[in-house]
C-alpha cells in the first residue's frame, strides 16, 4: 500500500521520537554476537527490499542470530536513515538504502536530519544494475541519435520515477547535449512512469530492466541506450553512452543499492559486516536475484563502496544541482 505520508511529514515524524540513552558499545562485541536488525528503507517487493531480505537470510545462517528486516519508507530513504542513526549503537543495526539517501537528498532538502557522511559507516555496495534508456515506438528510434532528431521536429516529453534520480539526470543531460527540449514527469516511483509510457504518455524514460520489461516485452517501446562501460547481458544489441558519443562523466555513473552502519560502528564491526555481505552475494539466492533483475555485478566491500562515493558522489551531486529542484523543508 503506498503511503500518503509526504517526505516533510514523515522525516518530522521521525524525528519527534524521542532520544534514550543508549549503550556504550563493548570492545569485545563481535558482528552476528547478538541479534541483528537491517532498517529497509524502501517498501518491500522491490529490489531493495529483496536485497534487505536475502542479506539478512544469509547473516541469519552464518550467525546462528536472528535477523529482522525492518521496512521504514519515506523522503527517498530519509526516514530510514533517521531510524538508523536513532539506533542503540551496539554495532547491531544495519540500513538497506539506495544512492538517494547518501547523496540525492542534499540537494532536496534544506534541513537534512542527518549527515550522511558523518552520521553512517559505509558497509556494502550492490549494483542496481544497468538502468536502459527506452524511447516509446512511436518516435521509431533505436538509437538516442534518432531519438533527438525525432524530438527536434516533434513535441516529446520525459518520464521519472523520482526527482533527483539516475532518470532525471540522464534524460535532462541528453536533451541538453543533443539540443532539444524534453520537459520531465515526475512519478511516485517506476511503476506509473512504464505505465505511462507504455499508453503513450511519454516519450523517453530510464529505469531498472525488470520494470522496464512492462514497455519492451509488450512492444511498446525500443532500449536506446545502456549507462556504465559495458553491454548489459539481457540486452546486448543495445549500445552504451559511450558507443553513441555520449562520454560525459555523468553518463557512466553506477545505479546502486547498499548497506550502511551507524557511524561510529567500531570498524572492526564494519569489517565483518562488510565481509559477511560479499560472501553473501555469490550465493545461488542472490545469484537469482541478480538475474531476474538484470544485474551482472555481484556485491563490493566498503572500499570500493568509499571508492565509488569519492570520484562518482561529486558528479550525482553536481548533475543534481543542475536541476534546478525545488528543496523540501
Amino acid at each position: 500500500m503506498k503511503s500518503r505520508i509526504s517526505r516533510r511529514t514523515a522525516i518530522a515524524g521521525s524525528l519527534a521520537v524521542a532520544a534514550f540513552p543508549r549503550p556504550s558499545l563493548g570492545q569485545s562485541v563481535k558482528f552476528g554476537s547478538k541479534p541483528i536488525r537491517i532498517i529497509c528503507a524502501f517498501p518491500a517487493g522491490g529490489l531493495t527490499d529483496q536485497f534487505a531480505r536475502a542479506y539478512g537470510d544469509y547473516i541469519a545462517e552464518k550467525t546462528g542470530q536472528q535477523v529482522i528486516v525492518e521496512n521504514r519508507t519515506g523522503a527517498g530513504g530519509g526516514v530510514g536513515a533517521v531510524a538508523l542513526k536513532q539506533a542503540p549503537n551496539d554495532g547491531h543495526t544495519l540500513m538497506c538504502t539506495v544512492s538517494a539517501t547518501l547523496l540525492g537528498n542534499r540537494v532536496l532538502y534544506k534541513n537534512l536530519p542527518y549527515d550522511p557522511d558523518k552520521d553512517f559507516a559505509l558497509v556494502a555496495l550492490m549494483s542496481s544494475g544497468h538502468l536502459p534508456v527506452v524511447a516509446h515506438k512511436s518516435t521509431g528510434a533505436k538509437t538516442i541519435a534518432e531519438f533527438a532528431a525525432y524530438a527536434k521536429t516533434n513535441k516529446v516529453s520525459g518520464g521519472s520515477y523520482a526527482a533527483g534520480s539516475f532518470a532525471h539526470i540522464a534524460v535532462n543531460e541528453i536533451s541538453k547535449q543533443l539540443g532539444f527540449e524534453c520537459p520531465i514527469v515526475q512519478h511516485r516511483g517506476e511503476s506509473p512512469m512504464w505505465q505511462d509510457m507504455a499508453a503513450g504518455v511519454s516519450h523517453i524514460a530510464c529505469g531498472s530492466y525488470q520494470a522496464s520489461r512492462i514497455v519492451l516485452d509488450g512492444g511498446h517501446g525500443q532500449a536506446i541506450a545502456v549507462p556504465t562501460s559495458k553491454r548489459m547481458k539481457r540486452l546486448p544489441d543495445v549500445p552504451t553512452f559511450a558507443e553513441q558519443g555520449l562520454t560525459a562523466p555523468v553518463f557512466q555513473l553506477k545505479s546502486w543499492t547498499c548497506f550502511v552502519a551507524r557511524g561510529d560502528t567500531p570498524p572492526e564491526l564494519v569489517t565483518e559486516a562488510s565481509n559477511m555481505i560479499v560472501d553473501g552475494g555469490k550465493t545461488p539466492r542472490l545469484a537469482k536475484i541478480l538475474d531476474t533483475f538484470g544485474i551482472d555485478d555481484g556485491a563490493v566491500g566498503q572500499v570500493q563502496f568509499k571508492n565509488i562515493m569519492d570520484t562518482e558522489g561529486p558528479i550525482w551531486l553536481d548533475a543534481a544541482r543542475k536541476l534546478n529542484l525545488k528543496q523540501e523543508g
